[in-house]
C-alpha cells in the first residue's frame, strides 16, 4: 500500500533520478555530484532537522515515487524564536496513477512539529493543494520581475538560454542592439546613479557580515545562529547554470551599508537576482545601482523574486511582472498572517530554498 515515510540515505539515488526527470527531463543517471548535493541539503546539512525531515512517497511497488524536500530556518517573530521550515522541490513520478501522492507527501509536511510552515517555489499544481489545506498565497511575494536593458540580447536569452545556439546567436542580437541604440537611454542613467551613489563588489563573507544590520527591521525575520549564514551564503554564491555571482554594497557617504544585491549572470545574458536587502527609504536607490551596476556589466536585462519592500518603488521603472512560482505561508497564527500582508516578513532567496546550490547548479 501507497504510504509516506522520512527520507533515509538510501533513498538519495532515487530521488536524484526523479529531480532529474522533473527539473531537466534529460532521461540520464544522476551525476555522483547531484547525488551528494542533495544528499548534504536533506540529509546532513546544518538546516536538516531530524523532527521535521524531507518525505518520500513509496507507491504500491515498493519504489519512490514522490518527495518533499524540507530545510529548517531558525526565525525571530517581535521576541519570539520559531523553528520555520520551508518545503519545496515537490516531486511526483506518474502523478496520473496516484494523483493523491502530492498531497500525501503535504500533508505529511504539514504535519510535523515546526511553529511555521512555507513555500516559495510552489507551482500551479502545488498551489491548488495548499490553497485546498488552508495555505496562504501572497501575491507581493510571489511575482518575478524583468527588467530589459538590451532588448534583442534579453530575447534571445529567454529563448535560447538553455541551447548551444545561443554562443553565436547572442552576440548577432547585441548587435541589433547597439544598431538601434537600444540602451542609451539606459546607459545614461547608469552612469548617473553609478556617479551619485558608490558601489562596493564584495565576497561571501562581507555579504553575509551586511545580512544582519540590513534585515534587523523586519518583524518577522531568519534568525541564523553561528556559522549558518555564512553557510547559505557560499552556496548560494555557487550557482554556475545562472553564471558567475555579482554581491556589492550599496554605500552611504559615511561607509556604512545602505543596502545590497546579490546577481548571477552569464557572460551576455540575463542577470537572475537572488537577493536585494535595503534599509527603510533607501530601496529606490539599491535598486537603481543594481541596474546600473548590470549595465555596466553588459547584461541583457535583470530578473528576480517580488518582495513587497522594492514593490512600490519598482513602479515607473519599466519593469515587466509575471507569475510563475508562489511563496505560500502555513500559519493559524492571524498576527503572522498579517505580517506578510504589511510586508513585513524577509522570506525568499536566502531566507527560503533558493539559495540551495541544488538550484542552479550544474550537474550534467
Amino acid at each position: 500500500m501507497s504510504h509516506v515515510r522520512p527520507l533515509e540515505a538510501a533513498d538519495i539515488d532515487q530521488v536524484a533520478s526523479l529531480y532529474l526527470d522533473t527539473f531537466f527531463k534529460r532521461g540520464k543517471s544522476p551525476s555522483k555530484d547531484l547525488i551528494a548535493c542533495l544528499e548534504e541539503f536533506y540529509l546532513s546539512g546544518p538546516t536538516v532537522d531530524p523532527q521535521i525531515p524531507s518525505l518520500v512517497h513509496i507507491n504500491d511497488s515498493g519504489a519512490i515515487s514522490g518527495f518533499v524536500g524540507v530545510n529548517v530556518v531558525p526565525m525571530k517573530f517581535s521576541d519570539t524564536r520559531l523553528r520555520a521550515a520551508f518545503g519545496g522541490t515537490l516531486m511526483v513520478r506518474s502523478r496520473e496513477q496516484d494523483p493523491m501522492a502530492g498531497a500525501r507527501l503535504l500533508k505529511g509536511f504539514l504535519a510535523g512539529p515546526q511553529d511555521l510552515s512555507l513555500s516559495e517555489t510552489a507551482n500551479t499544481t502545488s498551489l491548488e493543494m495548499a490553497k485546498a489545506l488552508r495555505g496562504v498565497a501572497f501575491a507581493s511575494y510571489s511575482l518575478e520581475w524583468m527588467r530589459i536593458l538590451r532588448p534583442a540580447a534579453f530575447a534571445c536569452d529567454m529563448t535560447l538560454r538553455k541551447s548551444p545556439l545561443r554562443t553565436w546567436a547572442l552576440p548577432v542580437a547585441r548587435g541589433l542592439d547597439r544598431l538601434h541604440g537600444w540602451n542609451r537611454r539606459s546607459a545614461k542613467t547608469a552612469a548617473q546613479t553609478a556617479k551619485a551613489q558608490p558601489v562596493k563588489r564584495v565576497n561571501a563573507e562581507a555579504f553575509a557580515a551586511s545580512v544582519e544590520m540590513l534585515t534587523s527591521h523586519y518583524q518577522l525575520r531568519p534568525n541564523w545562529p553561528g556559522q549558518l549564514l555564512l553557510h547559505v551564503t557560499h552556496q548560494a554564491f555557487e550557482k554556475p547554470l545562472h553564471g558567475q555571482p555579482v554581491a556589492a554594497l550599496v554605500m552611504a557617504p559615511n561607509g556604512t551599508p545602505l543596502g545590497a544585491f546579490l546577481y548571477h549572470l552569464r557572460k551576455g545574458g540575463i542577470g537572475r537576482v537572488l537577493q536585494v536587502l535595503a534599509l527603510p527609504g533607501r530601496e529606490a536607490k539599491v535598486i537603481d545601482c543594481m541596474f546600473a551596476d548590470a549595465d555596466r556589466r553588459g547584461a541583457a536585462g535583470l530578473r528576480g523574486r517580488t518582495h513587497p519592500a522594492f514593490l512600490d518603488v519598482m513602479l515607473g521603472r519599466k519593469i515587466v511582472f509575471a507569475n510563475a512560482t508562489n511563496t505560500i505561508v502555513f500559519s493559524r497564527d492571524e498576527a503572522i498572517n498579517d505580517c506578510f500582508r504589511r510586508g513585513q516578513a524577509l522570506v525568499n532567496g536566502l531566507a527560503g530554498e533558493s539559495w540551495g546550490r541544488h538550484i542552479g547548479g550544474n550537474f550534467v
